[in-house]
């Protein structure tokens, strides 16, 4: 289970607020059940200050019968 989300703003950005009310007005609690969470770690990735580890972007896409990149997006890309 995660614990607290480091502070300063993320790279990733998401969709799961729009997503939760797509699917029911499902709320931060309910989602963070869902994938073994707490409703602060989903605060914290909507915020956009903590980008999940790739297990759990899996496990959210999932509840959502998403890709990870239909629920995940780079804010501003890495340059190679």
């Amino acid at each position: 289970m995660m614990t607290r989300a480091p502070a300063g703003p993320s790279p990733v950005g998401n969709h799961l607020r729009r997503l939760r009310f797509e699917h029911g007005e499902m709320s931060q609690d309910a989602l963070a059940r869902r994938v073994g969470i707490t409703r602060q770690t989903i605060v914290a990735i909507e915020g956009g200050r903590y980008a999940p580890s790739l297990e759990l972007a899996m496990r959210l896409a999932h509840v959502f019968g998403r890709g990870v990149d239909d629920v995940f997006f780079w804010i501003d890309p890495p340059v190679a």
